[in-house]
């Protein structure tokens, strides 16, 4: 197992015993802004395109306590600390000069960070010799956003946020339509200097919604940005930054080229997506068979990528209608018995949500790519919440579980990635 995610498992001892107290007034920004001589352009909701980028990204709700408020956005963070930036280049797409983006949330603006020409690009940092016509997205992550509340374990909030960033891209993509493809095999070195990302910012993946110009070979883009800041503060972390370079080099990957098949309504999605929201605690109410076949049937879609892990999704049924109470992993039935009370408890005693949920999810893998796979379950989770959200089920996503107990409930050796519960 990966030393960096054997070091920063929970148990019940260490949860009392390394108690976080935190800084109210010293909370890192959750918003990185280019300084106003980068041109940018705010987007316009009744523009195709630009609609389809908010629906990434994009502020949906706002927040508000005494001296206090804070905005949520479409796709969901643990703790809404949002460490995930979004970048992109555009080639081709009507509206858009050809160049390279950064989506800045805090104004609903695309900043233009970097010019391309039809002969440079990207594309060859990302192992394509071709230009490609549509968009690259590139998610990146400002660790100090998380790891000031979550300490060490941070990277694995990171790596699950960014998977949460790959899935709104894939269901954004569902409005045009348009089928994304996530790359992990890129030059990250490369382009965290050009980014000028200073170790305190780091590239973990791109989404591919473009297709080959195959007359157009092309050469890679050169440009150098200055440092931004991402968070106001900083502190660095060694064990995230020394497991973010541990894990850069992929190792025996596997393709999938089968696309994904989801049975949603357009105009149904794009409220949903809009109005996602992460479930506070759950009432014990049921869902039903039907509704729970549906969502599985959504959640294990193949997911179109350069490097796909297998990750296991083991669901304990708590509240379906007409199924008997258990534990199945991938659709079958390892275990029978009412499990709820455990669920809540395996979840840092969480039992509004685990407990009182229709059905607690718990993903985990045994695989080696690290980044990879701890994606793949983020998109798994939000994969996950579109399809609840549609059915008008709610969902919550939980990062805090006792690690090695899940295991042991489990009955298996491998890494715990994501609890997630959904319910009524």
């Amino acid at each position: 197992m990966f030393w960096y995610h054997e070091e920063t498992k929970h148990s019940y001892e260490s949860v009392r015993s390394n108690p976080n107290q935190l800084d109210w007034s010293s909370q890192p920004s959750t918003y990185k802004n280019y300084p106003d001589s980068y041109p940018r352009r705010k987007l316009d909701p009744d523009n195709e395109e630009d609609n389809f980028l908010y629906h990434i990204a994009g502020l949906s709700a706002k927040k508000s306590y005494p001296g206090f408020e804070y905005y949520l956005r479409i796709n969901p963070s643990a703790g809404a600390l949002y460490p995930n930036e979004l970048y992109f280049q555009a080639r081709g797409v009507e509206g858009v000069e050809d160049g390279i983006y950064h989506y800045e949330a805090a104004t609903h603006s695309i900043v233009l960070v970097a010019s391309i020409s039809e002969e440079e690009g990207l594309e060859p940092y990302l192992g394509h010799t071709h230009a490609m016509e549509g968009y690259l997205f590139l998610v990146s992550a400002i660790y100090y956003r998380s790891s000031w509340k979550y300490k060490n374990r941070a990277f694995r909030y990171c790596l699950l946020d960014a998977g949460h960033l790959l899935g709104s891209i894939e269901a954004a993509a569902l409005l045009k339509p348009h089928a994304v493809q996530m790359v992990y095999d890129m030059d990250r070195e490369k382009l965290n200097r050009m980014f000028g990302f200073e170790e305190r910012e780091f590239f973990l993946s791109v989404a591919m919604m473009a297709i080959p110009r195959k007359e157009q070979k092309i050469k890679g883009v050169e440009f150098a940005l200055p440092y931004v800041e991402g968070s106001g503060t900083f502190e660095p972390n060694e064990k995230i930054t020394g497991a973010y370079k541990e894990t850069m080099v992929l190792q025996s990957c596997q393709k999938v080229l089968k696309a994904p098949k989801f049975d949603y309504s357009a105009d149904r999605l794009r409220e949903t997506i809009f109005n996602r929201r992460s479930q506070r605690g759950f009432e014990g109410g049921a869902i039903t068979k039907t509704q729970y076949a549906y969502i599985m049937e959504m959640i294990t879609q193949p997911i179109l990528s350069d490097c796909d892990e297998t990750v296991s999704v083991y669901a304990v049924v708590n509240r379906v209608l007409d199924m008997p109470l258990g534990v199945q992993k991938d659709g079958t039935y390892i275990k029978y018995g009412d499990f709820s009370r455990q669920a809540g408890y395996l979840c840092l005693e969480q039992y509004s949500l685990a407990a009182k949920g229709a059905v607690t999810f718990f993903l985990t893998s045994k695989a080696t790519n690290y980044q990879a796979l701890y994606q793949k379950a983020g998109m798994i989770g939000h994969r996950l919440y579109i399809a609840s959200n549609y059915l008008g089920i709610g969902c919550s996503g939980i990062g805090a579980y006792y690690d090695d107990e899940v295991s042991e409930f489990l009955e298996n050796d491998e890494m715990v990635l994501y609890a997630l519960a959904i319910g009524r």
